[in-house]
């Protein structure tokens, strides 16, 4: 698809069709990267988005067992922390 630069202010802008922010699920935020001539546009994606489906899967293939005891103590943990 091409589209024309537009100016705004002393900067250029595009215009995205509707259709295409609804197909990508662009919100009124995006990222984008440049590189080798390229600009990327993708959408935001929210911090831990995905951590519960990969714990879900953790969960049905057993890899969701502690790896030290929830009871293990350290020294540091009374001389460090204030309780």
């Amino acid at each position: 698809m091409k589209i024309k630069l537009i100016s705004i202010g002393n900067s250029k802008g595009i215009r995205i069709p509707r259709s295409v922010i609804e197909q990508c699920g662009f919100s009124d935020q995006i990222e984008m990267r440049v590189g080798n001539g390229v600009v990327e546009l993708t959408r935001t994606r929210e911090t831990r988005e995905d951590w519960e489906a990969g714990f879900e899967a953790m969960a049905k293939t057993g890899d969701d067992t502690l790896l030290f005891p929830d009871d293990m103590a350290h020294d540091w943990d009374e001389a460090e922390w204030a309780w």
